[in-house]
């Protein structure tokens, strides 16, 4: 019998698809991890509800638990909560820095950080530091970045290009 920390150690070790620097426990969707009986029961909140990677998300974290030797599994989706950008673990925003991607810059949930919520709702620029070498001085090229959870932007300072999870 497997014990529920010991699933959260192997989750911890199942990538994000889009993003393998971080897993799907730094991410944050993984809600719970709970045994019924013999049954590991995994809920999982998607970032969104029309993100195209929830399906191999969820493939992975059963091809994972399953090579840990795990036969008795079950996946559950929960929306309510929705996912929040403030779930990410601290480390998760370390290895997107070190992976050249701007982590958010505030939380997404209502009752997240008030000043952030502000900004975006009255137009003010987000002011992004380059993950690469550290400026403010960066520029949005285009609200659509390599997945559908990123924008597009450029250093001013080092002139490179990056990526910024930005808060759906």
């Amino acid at each position: 019998m497997v014990s529920v920390a010991q699933v959260w150690d192997w989750l911890a070790e199942v990538p994000d698809p889009e993003i393998p620097v971080i897993s799907v426990t730094d991410l944050g969707i993984v809600r719970d991890v709970t045994l019924e009986g013999e049954t590991v029961v995994v809920t999982v909140t998607p970032t969104y509800s029309g993100c195209p990677a929830t399906s191999v998300i969820n493939f992975e974290i059963e091809k994972a638990l399953r090579a840990h030797g795990v036969t008795d599994l079950r996946l559950e989706r929960q929306l309510d909560p929705p996912w929040t950008t403030d779930w990410l673990k601290p480390e998760a925003r370390a290895k997107l820095r070190a992976y050249g991607i701007a982590p958010p810059i505030d939380g997404s949930r209502a009752e997240g950080v008030v000043a952030g919520r502000i900004r975006r709702l009255t137009g003010e620029a987000l002011v992004v530091p380059c993950p690469r070498c550290g400026s403010k001085d960066t520029k949005k090229v285009s609200h659509f970045g390599s997945t559908p959870c990123k924008a597009a932007y450029q250093c001013q300072s080092c002139l490179e290009p990056f990526d910024y999870f930005k808060c759906i």
